[in-house]
């Protein structure tokens, strides 16, 4: 008698995670596509402006930067901001399991960092997202402008980290059942992205640059 677990864990390793990167693909796909046909009104773009031709490299690089006074108006919102998003790409693309996945993928590797920094970097990363939830659910401001898809997103992006994590310590739950749940959040979040706010973790970088570069013809700082 096959173990259920195990079914489960294999499927999820196999035709889920087919599927999953499937979806992402059409997904993307069809967002690039939305994106490319909005075009652009040619009669609107100013003359170039020499000062401004490297205007979208310095904003993508700018905008990292937290603006000035804003720490001290909204602590919560930056430092959470920046422990989430630093933790994420540490615990995504600097775990050893993970990068041998991107490997076999791919065909690429890269240097991994120490499985203690990638725990702490997890750990870390699920209590900004804490933090974050609780300030989004006690601000008057944040809780009326946030929508069921924001409370969404938290969640398929909460669950990768809180099963990976289970798992690496055997914790809750059996170790096979605990895996299996965690390649299904991670295919969750993966077919997810393309559909929901997301998918700034593909737009984000060149968003930021043409932006700079609208700018940066007007002769202004983005």
């Amino acid at each position: 008698m096959n173990d259920p677990a195990t079914d489960l864990l294999l499927w999820a390793r196999g035709t889920g995670f087919i599927l999953a990167v499937a979806v992402f693909v059409i997904g993307l796909l069809l967002r690039l596509i939305e994106i490319y046909t909005l075009g652009t009104y040619r009669h609107c773009i100013p003359p170039p402006n020499p000062a401004g031709v490297s205007s979208g490299t310095s904003t993508v690089f700018r905008r990292f930067l937290i603006p000035s006074g804003m720490l001290k108006r909204a602590p919560v919102t930056y430092l959470g901001g920046y422990v989430f998003h630093v933790g994420f790409f540490i615990t995504l693309f600097l775990f050893v399991p993970h990068i041998e996945l991107f490997k076999s993928l791919l065909g690429v590797a890269w240097p991994a960092m120490p499985n203690v920094v990638v725990d702490m970097a997890a750990v870390l990363t699920m209590i900004a997202m804490l933090v974050v939830l609780v300030s989004r659910l006690t601000d008057p401001v944040k809780r009326f402008l946030s929508r069921f898809e924001d409370y969404l997103v938290w969640l398929l992006t909460f669950l990768p980290l809180l099963t990976g994590y289970l798992a690496l310590h055997h914790l809750l739950l059996p170790y096979t059942l605990m895996l299996a749940l965690h390649f299904l959040s991670a295919e969750l979040l993966l077919a997810a992205l393309p559909f929901t706010k997301l998918i700034h973790f593909i737009t984000a970088l060149p968003s930021r640059w043409i932006t700079g570069q609208w700018f940066g013809r007007k002769g202004v700082i983005s």
